[in-house]
């Protein structure tokens, strides 16, 4: 399993924190639920992206 270790703005850390314990509830593993569905959108979303720089022009 991967670690990122990243420093973000206060501001963004609390927002991210609210949105994550609003969403998942202050259980134990709620902010690790939130960050993995945040990367995976960002990935997600900027797929097409990385697949047009992919493609070889002929």
């Amino acid at each position: 399993m991967g670690r990122i270790n990243q420093v973000i703005d206060d501001k963004l850390e609390a927002e991210f924190r609210e949105a994550a314990r609003k969403k998942f509830g202050d259980k134990k593993g709620s902010l690790k639920k939130a960050f993995k569905e945040a990367v995976e959108m960002w990935i997600a979303a900027n797929k097409p992206l990385q697949d047009e720089k992919n493609i070889q022009v002929r």
